[in-house]
């Protein structure tokens, strides 16, 4: 098991880009033609009036929209300046996914990918239920084609990455991990503290099995996040 920070300015492939901000950090990317980036529409910081934004609606909107998820993402092309941003302090990571590889990503967290990578999300049903009294949350997924692509996602505090191996386990907080390999499997085990006759307590922790990366956050956020069936 191998432990790293994760710096913003890592993943170079198709784009270069800047983070500016260490508090409320916004990502930059001085956009030449050559790609588009897609993201949620109210992240959008600023942008040259040269570049292009238009926008779509993902299949399974009416799901998203019932879940209290964005239901239009943004598309952006063109040449100049495009800064996104989510108004939270933490840290903005840029994500290689390599083709033939999914990257999945918490809600609420993704900010922007390249157009090479095909879009869309899963519900993840009964954890939160068990956790903080919600019914279920969506994560995102990003599957990369032949040419490969990078996602970009706000973490809350500081970004961690772990890199684990074939059938190695780490047990997390619920709210503290961010986006993860489709590899890395996902379950939820039951923890007991006890002091004998004096108290007890109970809580849950998601259980990560490798191989893949899984990307972890210092600070713990809870999106509530309704029923959609």
């Amino acid at each position: 098991m191998k432990f790293r920070d994760t710096p913003g300015h890592e993943a170079e492939r198709q784009t270069r880009f800047r983070v500016r901000g260490t508090i409320a950090p916004v990502v930059e990317w001085e956009m030449d033609g050559s790609y588009t980036l897609f993201f949620e529409h109210f992240v959008l910081m600023y942008r040259d009036p040269k570049v292009s934004v238009t926008a779509a609606v993902p299949r399974g909107a009416v799901k998203r929209a019932i879940g209290k998820m964005p239901v239009v993402l943004a598309k952006a092309s063109g040449h100049g300046r495009l800064g996104l941003g989510r108004s939270a302090p933490g840290e903005i990571v840029g994500v290689e996914v390599e083709p033939g590889e999914t990257l999945e990503v918490r809600e609420h967290q993704f900010l922007a990918a390249t157009d090479s990578l095909s879009y869309g999300f899963n519900r993840v049903r009964g954890i939160s239920n068990l956790l903080f009294g919600g019914n279920s949350f969506f994560v995102d997924t990003f599957r990369a084609r032949a040419e490969g692509g990078v996602v970009w996602v706000h973490g809350h505090g500081n970004l961690i990455e772990v890199k684990l191996d074939r059938e190695e386990h780490l047990d997390v907080e619920p709210s503290r991990w961010c986006y993860k390999d489709s590899s890395v499997k996902m379950t939820t085990v039951p923890i007991k503290v006890s002091a004998r006759l004096f108290a007890s307590t109970a809580f849950m922790l998601n259980r990560f099995t490798g191989p893949g990366r899984l990307g972890l956050q210092t600070m713990s956020v809870y999106f509530k996040t309704d029923d959609a069936e």
